[in-house]
């Protein structure tokens, strides 16, 4: 099931215009404390769609009854740019076990990359809802490759892509090879991808913006 955020108003529309803003991506901080932001907002959306059970909570006058998750998800991101989405979801789901995955493209040509996994740290997954977050989705094949990848730790009972910008062509390549009850959740839908697979209007290298410029 796909979730655009962006069909709704709301402040996520405020931190997606300054991590775009060529003027606002010259300070690198702010540029990551507002993907951090976005990814809150998505974890509080995603939350909603999780299992919950009630509980008993004493509290100094009385006894509450309070819905909570039944069980905290694995957050799962890609190196190094999904780093300030993942902390936004650790923000929220801060009892969460993490998983850590380097993937990059491989190039071959200008235009033409394979996806090459070249670190995985990563508890188990079985059974477990696994959200993975990355800031862009533009192909849809580094998601889909970092998804095989983690199966090398078990068998999720569902994946949950999160990602602030994404287009159709990478949202529909994911829907297509990831299983069918995959969620994906994204802030913005740009229309277009160069030849070179890069988003466009889309916001630049968010890694290099957020960490520097990689030699």
């Amino acid at each position: 099931m796909l979730h655009n955020l962006s069909t709704t108003k709301s402040l996520i529309g405020n931190f997606l215009s300054e991590i775009r803003s060529v003027e606002i991506q010259k300070d690198p901080l702010r540029f990551r404390k507002n993907f951090e932001r976005i990814a809150e907002i998505m974890a509080y959306e995603v939350s909603k769609t999780l299992t919950f059970k009630t509980i008993s909570v004493t509290t100094p006058l009385a006894i509450a009854n309070l819905d909570v998750i039944t069980e905290q998800p694995v957050l799962a991101t890609i190196l190094r740019a999904g780093l300030s989405m993942h902390q936004g979801m650790l923000n929220y789901f801060d009892k969460a076990d993490s998983a850590f995955i380097s993937a990059y493209r491989r190039h071959s040509s200008e235009e033409e990359f394979d996806i090459h996994v070249e670190y995985l740290a990563a508890p188990t997954i079985d059974n477990k809802v696994v959200i993975i977050s990355d800031p862009m989705l533009a192909t849809g094949s580094s998601m889909v490759t970092v998804y095989k990848a983690l199966l090398k730790q078990g068998n999720p009972s569902k994946i949950i892509v999160v990602s602030a910008i994404a287009t159709q062509e990478a949202i529909e390549f994911v829907q297509k090879h990831l299983p069918l009850n995959t969620d994906i959740w994204v802030a913005a839908i740009d229309s277009e991808l160069t030849a070179q697979s890069y988003i466009v209007p889309g916001l630049g290298d968010a890694g290099d913006l957020a960490y520097g410029i990689k030699c």
